[in-house]
């Protein structure tokens, strides 16, 4: 098939590697959905209409048919194609087509003049084939079993090798309708050619009717490229070969990383070779500061002959380009405390919540609304006001704040300012991170010895006791500098999982107090302008369960903005810990409350999962490996409880930390959700 080439401007350093055609790793356009790149699939005609205003139609091409009943050779197919992207990983050339299934004397297949027509009403518009194109009368066509047309796209996958033909993902297909489609796009095609299923209810009629097919999942494992957040940076290319080089990361560093870690410091841009969730930590930080990220296959061994060099580099949604600095470019810079800035949040622009340390009562979740942010901030707040909102078929484990009052009589009273005074005149606490951690990670021990009064601890003991029975609980977070509109601080304070006794429970409330000085946490804070001394920890001590599922979802599409209708849903089998980390790639759907389609882009293969462990803590168990996470049901419900957290909080989109107990949806979090690009 054809490929077209496409000029740049001299300078530019594109990537290009062998697939089955060659894929040039650099940007060639720019009209293609970040969407698109994520389901594997071409760009809807119908949503760039909705971006860029109506387009009109191209006129007749002297040299193309309106339609040929049959493409009988690589030359048919290439003269009725449209191409998204070419010369890039994303390249796609299609042919929509139709199938009259009411033709006489038998169902007449059309395949379409794409850059003339580019939508199928268009072609039976003009054609006369279905003069009365009102909405109601083609939606029939993708609705009903008893419909005249069956409306398709014949592509060609260049990362697999060989053509699909697919529908919209919220055609609702059934089982004679697919056999109709699969006999006629055979018999009037030139090469051998499969379905491409674009739902769950597409693979469901596959293996029904057993014809073959290819997932929207198995053509996302093939990708050399996927968009995480699009975007333009300006760094040092630094190739990081294992977690050890991560802390040693700088501001303006553009990291190139062999693995996903489970925290980054703030750099200028990321590029992994690994593949992640869109909710795995590393990939919230980077849509929180605003900067470019993505998943590039061999990316350290396609970048390190860059490493230490200076480069610009833009992330987009066909592909990326690094471009090396000139060295006038490179004199031109601004100092690193402006490109720090640049880095992150705008310094002042996320804003730690004004502590109220008048309230030294531990308050049960009950209490708890949004306005006690104040005392025990946003995330218990936002965890009592899901249970007063009372969404049906959900409930909110029990427990209780300890409010921010606790944590600073503490703190003063072993002289924390003073500490902290003394670390950063430490010689070169300022610039050399290893430094920095050194430094940290001894307060944070010092923090874990200091002793709590008495009283206070006997006061958490007496809440455990009473409120929650003495049973297991998780000792959480909920700082005045987390889960806020301008700034989430996902994964940068300590959890301290299934806690069961008394003394325990002391342990890790300090344990959680003194992640205040995580490392990521301390840089994150800096990049985003929160002072050391403006950040208070509460903690919020919760009942314990032992989840059948867990997992995140956000309540839009994270990779278009434009996609309001869309819950994304990650998920894995036993307690959520590690559906954020990042590391093994989670079960991850979307759900489409306009086509009311579920789209698949990964199935967790794990066969393990974390469950509570009698004795304290968690525990790794085997499970069935292979079996799906999530069902159809209990997606459709997740998306239903996600819309209703999302009113709950004034329309504002929420990413959600959820958990299943037998049939019972359990909310465990709920917090704004963030995403910069620059």
């Amino acid at each position: 098939m054809k490929n077209e080439n496409n000029t740049r401007p001299a300078g530019e350093v594109c990537f290009q590697k062998r697939w089955p055609a060659l894929l040039a790793l650099c940007i060639a356009a720019t009209a293609a959905v970040p969407a698109a790149a994520q389901l594997a699939r071409k760009p809807s005609y119908y949503q760039q209409q909705n971006q860029q205003g109506p387009a009109q139609p191209h006129g007749p091409r002297p040299t193309a048919p309106s339609s040929l009943p049959a493409l009988r050779s690589q030359g048919d197919f290439d003269q009725l194609a449209r191409v998204y992207d070419a010369g890039t990983p994303m390249q796609l050339a299609h042919v929509l087509f139709v199938v009259d299934l009411k033709a006489k004397p038998a169902p007449r297949t059309y395949y379409i003049d794409t850059p003339r027509y580019q939508l199928h009403v268009r072609f039976l518009r003009d054609t006369r084939l279905l003069p009365n194109t009102i909405k109601r009368e083609i939606d029939r066509n993708y609705l009903v079993p008893d419909r005249r047309f069956l409306f398709g796209t014949l592509s060609w996958q260049q990362n697999i090798g060989a053509f699909t033909y697919e529908f919209w993902e919220g055609d609702r297909l059934t089982a004679p309708l697919l056999r109709q489609a699969d006999a006629q796009v055979k018999a009037s095609f030139f090469a051998p050619v499969k379905l491409k299923t674009n739902s769950t209810l597409h693979e469901r009629i596959a293996r029904e009717t057993g014809i073959d097919y290819v997932s929207q999942e198995a053509l996302i494992r093939e990708q050399p490229y996927l968009p995480m957040n699009v975007g333009t940076a300006t760094g040092r290319v630094r190739v990081v070969d294992d977690e050890s080089g991560i802390n040693a990361l700088l501001p303006d560093d553009i990291a190139v990383l062999r693995q996903v870690p489970l925290s980054l410091p703030p750099v200028a841009g990321v590029l992994t070779e690994r593949p992640s969730t869109a909710l795995a930590h590393v990939n919230l930080l980077a849509k929180g500061w605003g900067i470019p990220n993505a998943y590039v296959r061999d990316a350290a061994t396609v970048l390190r002959e860059h490493a230490g060099q200076w480069v610009a580099l833009k992330v987009a949604a066909s592909g990326y380009q690094v471009r090396r600095l000139t060295a006038d470019e490179i004199a031109a810079l601004p100092p690193r405390a402006v490109r720090t800035a640049s880095a992150g949040a705008t310094p002042g622009g996320a804003k730690a919540i004004e502590p109220d340390l008048r309230e030294t009562r531990l308050l049960p979740l009950a209490s708890l609304r949004a306005r006690n942010s104040a005392q025990c901030g946003t995330k218990a707040a936002n965890l009592g006001a899901m249970q007063a909102a009372r969404i049906p078929g959900t409930s909110v484990p029990d427990g209780f704040c300890v409010p921010f009052a606790h944590y600073d009589r503490f703190m003063r009273a072993n002289g924390l300012g003073e500490r902290i005074a003394r670390m950063q005149q430490q010689p070169g606490f300022a610039s050399d991170p290893k430094v920095r951690q050194k430094a940290l990670a001894q307060l944070r021990d010092e923090i874990v010895q200091w002793p709590v009064d008495a009283a206070t601890a006997a006061s958490w003991r007496a809440a455990w006791q009473s409120q929650l029975g003495g049973g297991g609980v998780f000792v959480r977070s909920s700082s005045n500098s987390e889960d806020l509109p301008g700034f989430s601080g996902a994964g940068l304070y300590t959890t301290v999982p299934n806690v069961k006794t008394g003394d325990a429970l002391e342990t890790a409330v300090k344990k959680v107090w003194a992640s205040v000085f995580n490392p990521e946490a301390w840089e994150a804070r800096g990049a985003a302008g929160f002072g050391a001394e403006s950040v208070l920890m509460g903690v919020f001590v919760q009942t314990a369960i032992d989840s059948t599922n867990a997992g995140v979802m956000i309540t839009r599409d994270p990779f278009d903005a434009g996609h309001a209708h869309v819950t994304y849903i990650s998920a894995k089998r036993g307690i959520g810990i590690r559906v954020v980390e990042g590391q093994r790639v989670a079960e991850q759907v979307m759900y489409s409350s306009w086509s009311k389609a579920i789209q698949v882009l990964s199935r967790s293969a794990e066969d393990t999962a974390l469950q509570l462990d009698k004795d304290g803590g968690v525990k790794e168990v085997p499970v069935e490996a292979g079996r799906n996470v999530l069902t159809d049901e209990l997606v459709v419900r997740l998306a239903n409880v996600g819309a209703a957290v999302k009113r709950t909080f004034n329309a504002v989109d929420q990413d959600i930390e959820w958990a299943t107990v037998g049939d019972r949806i359990v909310l465990l979090q709920a917090r704004p959700y963030v995403e910069r690009r620059r």
